[in-house]
């Protein structure tokens, strides 16, 4: 059953050998250079998404899924820089707003600019929490809570695979 499903994620997405990191960089790149507004990238539908994501992005970022905590390659990076969406490559915080919260995601204490992000209600799962989407793609980056540092007292909890970092130094 795993070698059927296999095959067919790899004829569906094409097989190469580009590891995750630089899958995400090309697909980053290419939004780049893509000058769409905010309603062209909202009105992109599932197959494109489909066709321009990994698996594990689109369960993610399109699904609104969750990484396994301590698993992303973000939570504990602290290099300085700037963290874009990784579906369309809007940029959203930055590393002088990211702390350790110890909660095995990256997590911010701010946005990087007004309007980065849509906050929307999420009663999922048993629980109410806030849901934060790209303003841009509205692709599901994770949710903010109330229990971050001040100034802002809040907790962006964020996914890893949601984000693709910018360094400031090349």
């Amino acid at each position: 059953m795993r070698l059927i499903l296999f095959l067919a994620i790899a004829l569906t997405f094409g097989c190469n050998n580009m590891s995750s990191q630089e899958e995400n960089s090309v697909k980053e790149g290419e939004a780049q250079k893509t000058s769409a507004s905010s309603d062209e990238w909202k009105a992109k539908d599932d197959n494109y998404w489909k066709q321009a994501l990994s698996p594990e992005q689109y369960h993610v970022c399109r699904q609104g899924g969750t990484e396994r905590p301590f698993s992303g390659k973000y939570n504990k990076h602290f290099e300085e820089g700037t963290y874009v969406c990784s579906n369309c490559g809007q940029a959203l915080f930055t590393s002088e707003d990211k702390f350790d919260s110890g909660t095995g995601w990256p997590s911010f204490s701010d946005i990087a600019k007004s309007g980065a992000v849509t906050l929307r209600q999420d009663n999922s799962h048993g629980m109410s929490r806030t849901e934060v989407l790209c303003s841009r793609c509205q692709a599901h980056l994770g949710h903010v809570f109330d229990d971050g540092p001040e100034p802002t007292g809040k907790r962006y909890c964020i996914n890893s695979i949601s984000l693709v970092h910018k360094p400031d130094k090349p």
